[in-house]
Formats: C-alpha cells, sequence, structure tokens
C-alpha cells in the first residue's frame, strides 16, 4: 500500500511539474511571437578576411509562427540582399538558451538568394550572430524595433 501512495504522489508531482513547464514554455513562445511581429532589424555585418568596415542590414520581420512541435517557426521577412527585395516565408529553427531565443540555421536554401548559414542571439532588442553564404561569412549585430502599422519607414 505504501508502495502505491509513494508512487501516485510521485506521479502527480512530475504531473504537475510537466504541466508548468508546458505552461511556462507556451508563455515564452506567446511573448517570443509577439516580440517579433512587425519588427526591423537594423544593423551591421561583416566579411571575415576582408579589410572593410562593417556595412548596413535591415531585415523586416512581418510574421512569425510556431510551426508543430519542434524548434520550427515560420519567419515571414522581407530581405533585401544586394539588388534583391523579397518578402518570403523562411522555416527557421528557434532555440532556447534559458529565456534567450537563437535563431539558427544551418544550410537553409532561400528561394532566389541562395543557401545561408546563421546562428542569431536575440536579447531584447539587440540581436548578434554569425553567418555564412557559401565560403562567404562574418558576424552580425544590430537593434530591433517595431515599425509603423504600415512596415516601412
Amino acid at each position: 500500500m505504501k508502495f502505491v501512495f509513494a508512487y501516485l504522489i510521485a506521479f502527480l508531482l512530475f504531473g504537475f511539474v510537466s504541466f508548468g513547464e508546458e505552461a511556462d514554455q507556451q508563455a515564452k513562445f506567446a511573448s517570443f511571437r509577439e516580440k517579433m511581429q512587425g519588427v526591423r532589424f537594423s544593423g551591421f555585418f561583416t566579411m571575415t578576411g576582408k579589410e572593410i568596415p562593417p556595412m548596413e542590414e535591415t531585415y523586416e520581420i512581418k510574421s512569425v509562427q510556431k510551426f508543430g512541435e519542434e524548434d520550427l517557426w515560420i519567419f515571414t521577412a522581407r530581405v533585401k540582399y544586394g539588388k534583391k527585395d523579397v518578402v518570403l516565408p523562411m522555416p527557421l529553427p528557434v532555440k532556447w538558451v534559458g529565456e534567450v531565443p537563437v535563431i539558427t540555421m544551418k544550410d537553409l536554401a532561400i528561394p532566389g538568394l541562395g543557401t545561408f548559414s546563421a546562428h542569431v542571439v536575440i536579447d531584447g532588442d539587440k540581436y548578434a550572430g554569425t553567418w555564412a553564404h557559401g565560403k562567404v561569412g562574418g558576424h552580425l549585430y544590430g537593434t530591433i524595433e517595431k515599425m509603423n502599422k504600415k512596415g516601412s519607414e
């Protein structure tokens, strides 16, 4: 009888812990989705091994939506890269280090732009990370701010 009682207590405790963790995770995801809706990443990128100053970059995130049970999120973003300026949905894994989200991608083919890898830490209203496009790569960093309702300047 003692064994059954101990098992029941353990089951209830683990059940509540699991439920609490699930609720915390859902709150974290909802907060991330809200913070990433209608934002502009404005900053700079560098190119490793090149003697040139950091260059400006801008990414506009129109919307972000959790996809499935894994780490995948769909970022609908306006990407300006070279002479290209496109809005497209991109499936990007987001990993969590405690409460800090890290957008991480490895050899992601983006139609019309090429194949990219990146690891970008989101720290409040700042971002920083690394990137690669083929044999070229470097660092990136900047600020994140809400756009006006039209989504443009």
